[in-house]
């Protein structure tokens, strides 16, 4: 693709974000309110349950608060953690399913934002780098954020902006 194609392209793309906009983005005081009470959990999948508490708690300070077995596959093992504000990312094993890694497709996780402040950041980011853990960023202008994999490949963002805050303004003000 040509740099002419990429730019012929984004502009047609910025037309139809604008008529998404006009369509369907109401201002703040004419929003209803949402029917739901936020992300009771997010359920991924893991290879190895000891290996995603150790990334997950050890290496990211995330708190396992519960691990039980997954109501809905006998011998698998559901477990939860804390990433603030009442949110929590749980995962399940699914021994003897020979499960795949999976690909980024339509319909998959691209990746998953957690906030985080500027001084933990800095802290994930020596910790990633002590374990070898290659991640991206802070780049492209955006200064706040990391990107890196977990054990499974799935991607995590952490970014240094309070919730509903992007690239220094509000989401949905």
């Amino acid at each position: 693709m040509t740099t002419t194609d990429v730019e012929r392209r984004s502009a047609e793309f910025a037309v139809r974000r604008k008529e998404w906009h006009d369509r369907y983005m109401r201002a703040a005081g004419e929003r209803p309110p949402s029917t739901a009470r936020g992300v009771h959990h997010m359920a991924l999948i893991c290879s190895d349950v000891e290996r995603t508490i150790q990334f997950y708690q050890e290496l990211l300070g995330f708190p396992l608060v519960e691990l039980m077995e997954n109501r809905d596959y006998k011998g698998s093992t559901h477990l939860f953690f804390d990433i603030g504000n009442d949110n929590l990312l749980a995962f399940f094993d699914f021994p003897g399913l020979g499960l795949q890694p999976g690909v980024e497709s339509l319909g998959a996780v691209q990746h998953i934002a957690i906030s985080t402040t500027p001084e933990n950041l800095q802290r994930i980011k020596a910790r990633l780098e002590e374990k070898g853990i290659a991640y991206l960023g802070p780049d492209r202008g955006v200064t706040t954020s990391i990107y890196f994999k977990d054990p499974d490949g799935i991607q995590i963002e952490m970014i240094a902006e309070p919730l509903r805050i992007m690239d220094g303004r509000g989401l949905g003000v």
